[in-house]
Order: structure tokens, then C-alpha cells, then sequence
């Protein structure tokens, strides 16, 4: 079985983050929540409180297959900004390990190097911070083993193709099925 960790920080947008981990674990994916500060206690962008699994510094990113990056401000800023985030993108993308992203995230991703001839999208407005991209306005864009994505309201598009890229159409059909989703 596959296992995706989410790195969190205060300041991530809560329907990005959130709805991919309910989405995994629907999809009976194991995902572990990261919070990248001293503690689990994570506030988002619009003062929702969570506590996440863990913290960055607890992880054994061995046991990885995915990570995933949520938006949001200043939660994106901090990501980026975060040495171990950026040494782990980095390591998981040279790996071929699934590195997602959505909103303002991609833009993490184009900082450290990765999306040098890749497909990608972001929110409207960060297309400038894709370095090495052809960036595209799709709600979802998977390009090998980089998938990204535009925002808040693409946030269950996005955990989708994360639940493809592990499993396949018909696991995504029958949790859309399940959800009620288009």
C-alpha cells in the first residue's frame, strides 16, 4: 500500500489540505498529516485549527511514496521557506515519487527545479513562479510524476488524480460515485 504524507504549517488553506487527506483515506490510501513546525497544533488560513499526525522532524520520509503541498498564505510561504520541505521535494522528485501541489504551492515546486520542462498549473497569478514550466489554466494537471493543481475550488479534483495516480479510473469512479461527485 502506498503512503502520502501532506506537509501543514500555519497559514495552509484548510479546504486544500483537508479535503486531500479525507479524500485518501476514503479511498483507503494511508496518508499522514506533517506538520512542518515544533508542534502538531496547525492553524490555516482562515483560523480553522487542526491537529496533523505528526511533525516534520518525527517522519522517516523512507516510508514515502507521495507528497503533497497545500496552498494558501502565508502556509505556502512557510513551506517554501522550510529548508527540509525543500530538501525532500527535491529528493522525491529526483526519486520518482509523487510530488503534488495546488494553489499557490506549485510555486515551491518551481523554486527547487522541478517543473523544468513540465506541465503545470497554479492560482491565477503565480504562473510567473512555474520556473521551467508550461504552465496551463487546467483544474489538474499531471505531468509524469508531478501533479498540480488551481485551488480551493479544484481541491477534490486534485486529491482524484492523486487517488488515479495509486490506484486507476475505476477506484476514482466508484469513490465519485460514493461522494456524490459529478
Amino acid at each position: 500500500m502506498s503512503k502520502t504524507g501532506i506537509f501543514m504549517a500555519d497559514g495552509s488553506e484548510e479546504i486544500e489540505g483537508l479535503t486531500v487527506v479525507d479524500i485518501l483515506r476514503r479511498a483507503d490510501l494511508e496518508i499522514e498529516m506533517i506538520s512542518i513546525q515544533a508542534t502538531t497544533s496547525v492553524t490555516g488560513s482562515h483560523g480553522i485549527q487542526w491537529i496533523a499526525d505528526t511533525t516534520f522532524e518525527a517522519v522517516d520520509f523512507d516510508t514515502l511514496d507521495a507528497i503533497v503541498l497545500p496552498g494558501g498564505m502565508p502556509g505556502t510561504l512557510k513551506l517554501g521557506d522550510h529548508a527540509g520541505v525543500n530538501s525532500v521535494v527535491k529528493k522525491f522528485a529526483k526519486e520518482g515519487k509523487l510530488v503534488a501541489a495546488i494553489c499557490a504551492a506549485p510555486s515551491v515546486l518551481g523554486a527547487a527545479g522541478i517543473l523544468e520542462s513540465k506541465r503545470a498549473t497554479c492560482h491565477p497569478g503565480f504562473e510567473a513562479k512555474l520556473t521551467g514550466a508550461t504552465t496551463s489554466q487546467d483544474t489538474v494537471v499531471t505531468d509524469g510524476n508531478i501533479i498540480t493543481s488551481r485551488g480551493m475550488g479544484t481541491a477534490i479534483d486534485f486529491a482524484l488524480a492523486i487517488v488515479k495516480y495509486f490506484k486507476d479510473d475505476s477506484a476514482v469512479e466508484d469513490l465519485k460515485q460514493k461522494l456524490v461527485y459529478r
